[in-house]
């Protein structure tokens, strides 16, 4: 690996100036991340008419000018799109797919030396986060979008001689000797030393896609859209209309998959002895899954899904106010008359990860039965948290085979509960750490407010659509294939 660096011999007191594509990240194209740009901050027709033109910019950069291919990138991408909606998907979005690209040993290499600096022909907002967070970087050297007086990315590239990237390199070398070279090359690393060290991972992320929507892909999405929206209405009507003791026998026809491990409790007689099923959060599909599974109608409690994910769900919701009092109130209520269902995250993790629990539902009940939940798709995650909640189950049945993974655990014996003197803190623990350990995920202490913070940025706001009436969430839906 040739790396150029300033004064001293030592990696620790040295400099390095490393590109991001093609030599960090394995792929020496932009081109998905620029996609992601047109999909989660625009529409699908940006997303398709980006597609259209991935010929024209290949063609272009055989030509020898692949200046103006990335040019051509930036305008299809960026053109009339508000600038904070481009930092908020740089923020939430990027990272995930930056990191799932990166070259290990390169990183290794790069990590081991005292000021890094990353170098990215992209425009420098879609990398910063990434680059500073998870890889390290002391300094991104980037180009800088144009935006307009009214907030809207123009299109182009400033290019002022002072914004070049070699002037910002220097700029921040001037007190220093520098590189004579300002590059980082890859080469064929050891084996032995490859994984000595990983980036910060990726914990909490946004956005529809599963997948770094590369060429290939991005063309299997698009001709797919078409009939998974008439698969997915089918999927929920089915949902909403047959007894849950025979939708599983549905699930497969309709390329579903339900993997159960282990052996659930019979129903409560409704006499104030209900189970409380502790889920992880995965999906908003969590309690209907369970329910699925179960073959019959288990209420479950929630905090933030829209109106409509309400309308269509198939078993009863019981809405929580975050109030501790009044939710005690409404969970007990519910134990009463039969089996419950809570999430104690409060918000999904789509990472194998779990989230700090809450302690409430340790306090109310003894007949507490874990269920670990996990899930796969192939194309579109089933919730954000940036906007159009409303379309969370529609993007859930979309995906061509979705597959939930159900395993329940054995009801907590109850010395393991509050009923032994354990205090509500330490049951909720124990739970988050079985049920990490059966799916082989890490617990966090991080919370619902730590996963909004982050993936808002300092000021911890995100648009939520919660509460907005059905009537615009109908126009959320038809804006993004249309806006």
């Amino acid at each position: 690996m040739k790396i150029n660096h300033s004064s001293g011999d030592e990696s620790v007191s040295s400099s390095v100036v490393s590109e991001l594509e093609g030599v960090l990240l394995k792929d020496p194209h932009p081109f998905p991340y620029f996609m992601l740009i047109a999909f989660e901050a625009s529409s699908l027709i940006r997303f398709i008419l980006l597609l259209l033109m991935w010929p024209v910019v290949r063609l272009i950069e055989v030509l020898g000018m692949e200046e103006l291919g990335l040019r051509l990138m930036v305008f299809v991408a960026v053109a009339g799109v508000k600038e904070t909606e481009i930092e908020a998907v740089s923020r939430a979005v990027l990272p995930k797919f930056y990191m799932d690209d990166v070259d290990i040993a390169a990183w290794n290499e790069f990590s081991s030396y005292g000021r890094r600096v990353v170098v990215t022909k992209c425009p420098r907002v879609m990398v910063e986060r990434f680059a500073k967070e998870h890889l390290r970087a002391d300094e991104v050297v980037g180009r800088e979008l144009e935006i307009n007086r009214f907030g809207y990315a123009t299109g182009f590239l400033i290019t002022k001689e002072e914004n070049s990237l070699h002037q910002q390199i220097l700029s921040l070398f001037k007190h220093h000797d520098h590189p004579n070279n300002l590059s980082l090359y890859k080469h064929q690393c050891g084996g032995e030393n490859e994984h000595h060290l990983r980036p910060l991972p990726v914990i909490f992320h946004d956005g529809r896609l599963v997948r770094r929507p590369t060429p290939l892909t991005s063309l299997l999405i698009i001709l797919w859209i078409p009939l998974g929206i008439i698969i997915a209405f089918i999927r929920i009507i089915i949902g909403m209309i047959l007894p849950m003791s025979l939708i599983p026998y549905f699930t497969r026809i309709f390329g579903g998959e339900l993997i159960v491990r282990g052996r659930p409790p019979p129903p409560s007689s409704g006499s104030g002895d209900g189970v409380l099923f502790v889920c992880t959060h995965r999906t908003l599909m969590d309690p209907v899954v369970l329910s699925v599974v179960l073959r019959r109608k288990v209420p479950a409690v929630t905090y933030s899904i829209s109106r409509l994910s309400e309308l269509l769900s198939p078993i009863p919701t019981v809405r929580l106010s975050r109030d501790r009092k009044l939710d005690a109130e409404k969970i007990k209520a519910e134990l009463a008359e039969g089996d419950l269902v809570v999430c104690p995250e409060g918000t999904t993790c789509r990472e194998p990860f779990l989230l700090r629990f809450s302690a409430l539902f340790a306090e109310l009940t003894d007949r507490i039965v874990p269920v670990a939940m996990n899930y796969r798709v192939g194309f579109f995650h089933a919730t954000t948290a940036r906007g159009w909640k409303a379309m969370d189950p529609i993007f859930f049945f979309m995906n061509p085979r979705p597959v939930y993974e159900v395993t329940f655990l054995n009801q907590l014996p109850v010395e393991a509960t509050c009923s032994a003197g354990k205090s509500p803190y330490d049951v909720a623990n124990y739970v988050q750490r079985i049920l990490a350990a059966t799916l082989g995920f890490e617990c966090t202490n991080f919370t619902r407010k730590d996963k909004y913070r982050m993936l808002a940025g300092n000021d911890g706001t995100v648009a939520l659509k919660a509460a907005t009436p059905w009537m615009e969430q109908v126009k959320e839906i038809l804006g993004f294939f249309l806006h």
